[in-house]
């Protein structure tokens, strides 16, 4: 009986300690860049929104967030195209080539970024000769990211009901008809939630953007140029405003996102 009551417990308990693991830091992060003090660390002095003015003031944030916007932006329209023309052409195969097929489209999902981010820098610079910038950083994105729009999507179309399309085409619709009438309205809340999710990768992303980017900025480059300079609790502010974006599009990704329809 001990045995039974410790086994029960044990599970919840590493449970509880892992969430903690994962979220104490973070709300760490976010009370910090409320905190009066200069010094991130306890005890508390106050709370304060100067870090957020000052923050405001900054005349490098601006610049960087609206880069992060531009590539993210790009990203996730770029990738979503990408991924609806990958998606159905798999859909319409064998599972078993699909399956196959899907597997190689995923493997920049699986290897460390800072390999694809060396590979990505030698690619622009020495084989194609084309300047680092905005454009190279969306390029290198989509090969991490749309992996992931398109296995969203796939997962989408693996169920869908091709006979309604069908009787559509039956009916005088044409191809393109039948998409926009029938397919289209059926899997847009997958598409708008893939974007989203792309949204925040593209968000978080530094290692692919710090090899690609060149001169300019981004929030996460940005973060990490004050990091290497300063303790100047911007930081935390940063920080919080990026949580809230990634979080943010993510929460609201999962829920249009709908597998049943």
């Amino acid at each position: 009986m001990r045995l039974s009551l410790a086994a029960r417990c044990a599970w919840p308990a590493f449970i509880v300690l892992m969430l903690a693991y994962l979220t104490v830091p973070l709300a760490l992060v976010i009370l910090f860049s409320f905190n009066a003090s200069a010094l991130t660390s306890f005890p508390i002095t106050g709370l304060t929104l100067d870090w957020y003015r000052r923050l405001a003031l900054n005349g490098s944030f601006w610049p960087a967030l609206s880069n992060s916007l531009v590539v993210g932006a790009a990203v996730a329209v770029a990738s979503v195209a990408a991924g609806l023309l990958a998606a159905l052409a798999l859909a319409r195969m064998a599972a078993g080539r699909a399956q196959a097929l899907l597997d190689v489209l995923s493997a920049p999902m699986m290897l460390p970024g800072l390999i694809i981010g060396i590979a990505l820098l030698s690619f622009f610079v020495r084989a194609l000769a084309v300047p680092l910038g905005l454009p190279t950083v969306i390029l290198g994105q989509l090969v991490v990211i749309a992996p992931f729009v398109i296995a969203i999507l796939f997962a989408r179309l693996s169920s869908f009901d091709w006979s309604l399309v069908e009787s559509a085409r039956d009916l005088g619709a044409t191809p393109v008809g039948a998409f926009m009438t029938i397919t289209l309205p059926l899997i847009r809340p997958s598409l708008v939630g893939s974007a989203l999710i792309a949204l925040s990768l593209s968000l978080d992303d530094f290692v692919i953007t710090f090899f690609t980017i060149g001169s300019g900025n981004t929030l996460p480059t940005l973060v990490w140029g004050l990091v290497r300079t300063t303790l100047d609790p911007t930081i935390n502010a940063i920080a919080t405003l990026l949580l809230i974006l990634s979080i943010g599009s993510t929460i609201l990704a999962l829920k249009v996102i709908d597998y049943r329809r």
